[in-house]
């Protein structure tokens, strides 16, 4: 189950093959942002189905600003290549 401050690979939808952190669980998925696109103050809700988590969890620190989770998910981005 994803919880708060995983990364996961989103795997359907507009946004696919992005990398995407979880903010909050939901009872029927999870709401996710990158920093950009889905900044912090508008996340996106996403099916459980439609992502695959890396494994990775994000530091509450690294959840506090848009800029902060750019940077964390840039250099894991840079990790996976």
């Amino acid at each position: 189950m994803l919880e708060r401050g995983d990364v996961a690979v989103s795997l359907a939808g507009r946004d696919k093959g992005s990398l995407l952190a979880v903010t909050e669980r939901l009872a029927d998925g999870v709401l996710v942002c990158d920093g950009k696109a889905r900044p912090l103050h508008n996340p996106k809700r996403k099916n459980l189905r439609h992502l695959q988590a890396l494994g990775v969890r994000l530091s509450e620190a690294q959840l506090l600003s848009d800029r902060a989770l750019r940077k964390a998910l840039a250099i894991l981005k840079g990790d996976l290549k």
